[in-house]
């Protein structure tokens, strides 16, 4: 089959590789029909995550028809067409016993990225996302394995609903969702966003969906600021104009603060000289800039939300500030089994169109062009979507 393949620092290849087989009772053989370029992968492809080995197939945003499965499984069967979280959980353990399935304790046998890691069990493996968590093959291939069958494909029954409507239903869509659970706002409240990238954009849908009366969002690409105030009806900050976007926020909030900040940008945020110097020497794992800008524009007793990535050690955090504000801090890997069911609902029922934000569709063959385009943010790219050839 074709696959996309890591081959270092921005080099992605197509190659043929073996096929997929069924090789645990629980496994599913997925024949992809759409699969997606996650922000996530952009570290990858940059060569800023630790664990990727020459040949590893890239991608954990896809969906397809189940060509097989293994005997045990019983949740689907052959046809059903389906979306995989990227997330692998068992659904058994301590952790998915509590639907924080992104914390699954039985399908990592790596031991993940946490520093300080003790005897603690590694969380859950996932899709195309290094050795760190279970080097398993991901999605940006003509066929996949999904192990655990009974629990991560999610039927999509409506054959009126086309891929790219559900497609993001296996990372962002959930992702974006649990960013705003997280940051506990509603009817009235007001939200910072930082960053204007795909999940910062499904944070603004879901945002609106559950009632948040204003909300900021703040990037330095003009066009992905102009799509969100267009589409989501958002504030929008330049952080290359307004030098200091959590001043500004905060003036205009009554000199509070809004409710709450999500920091949708992760470990690669753009930072001081100095911290870009100290991460290029190792010296701290990811810039700060992005959380002290959301400390800053939290009000007191507020709650700032992180689903970006982030690993390692990180220089100025101004925990002293966050204790004088009392604020909150939610963050972690999404547990997407868990929101995927009720997301769905909210597409059928014209509530949710994550579709809107995709920007390039390209043949799964033009991916490393798709990659390019993506980092580069080329053509006015907000996400791409490849289909197999």
């Amino acid at each position: 089959m074709k696959a996309l393949t890591w081959q270092g620092s921005y080099d992605v290849r197509i190659e043929n590789v073996p096929d997929p087989t069924i090789l645990e009772d629980t496994d599913v053989l997925l024949r992809v029909t759409a699969t997606a370029i996650c922000g996530s992968d952009l570290h990858l492809y940059r060569g800023k995550v630790p664990g990727m080995k020459d040949g590893d197939i890239l991608g954990h945003e896809f969906m397809g028809i189940v060509e097989d499965v293994g005997p045990a499984v019983t949740r689907v069967r052959r046809g059903d067409r389906v979306v995989v979280p990227f997330t692998i959980s068992c659904g058994d353990c301590f952790f998915c016993s509590r639907a924080l399935f992104a914390a699954c304790e039985n399908t990592n046998p790596d031991r993940g990225a946490i520093l300080n890691k003790k005897d603690a069990r590694s969380g859950a493996g996932m899709f195309g996302y290094t050795h760190l968590y279970g080097g398993y093959a991901g999605g940006q291939a003509e066929f996949v394995r999904v192990p655990q069958g009974n629990v991560g494909p999610l039927v999509i029954p409506d054959s009126t609903l086309r891929d790219e409507q559900v497609l993001f239903l296996s990372d962002i869509l959930p992702t974006g969702y649990q960013a705003v659970l997280n940051a506990a706002v509603g009817p009235g409240s007001s939200l910072a966003i930082f960053g204007a990238g795909p999940v910062g954009m499904m944070s603004a849908a879901c945002a609106r969906l559950l009632g948040v009366e204003r909300i900021f969002m703040i990037d330095h690409h003009p066009y992905r600021l102009e799509f969100a105030r267009d589409t989501y009806g958002v504030e929008t900050i330049d952080f290359d104009e307004e030098e200091d976007p959590a001043a500004l926020i905060v003036s205009l909030t009554g000199n509070r603060g809004v409710d709450a900040s999500i920091e949708a940008v992760g470990f690669e945020a753009k930072g001081s000289k100095l911290e870009t110097a100290m991460t290029t020497l190792k010296l701290e794992g990811s810039s700060g800039k992005a959380l002290r800008q959301c400390i800053a524009a939290t009000r007191r007793g507020g709650i700032v939300s992180v689903p970006g990535v982030y690993a390692g050690f990180i220089h100025g955090f101004l925990f002293g500030d966050a204790f004088d504000k009392g604020l909150g801090f939610r963050m972690g890997q999404t547990h997407v089994q868990q929101y995927m069911p009720q997301l769905l609902e909210h597409i059928s029922n014209g509530e949710l169109h994550p579709d809107v934000i995709i920007s390039h569709r390209m043949r799964l063959s033009d991916a490393p062009k798709g990659y390019e385009v993506f980092e580069k943010k080329q053509e006015n790219c907000r996400k791409v979507v490849l289909t197999p050839d």
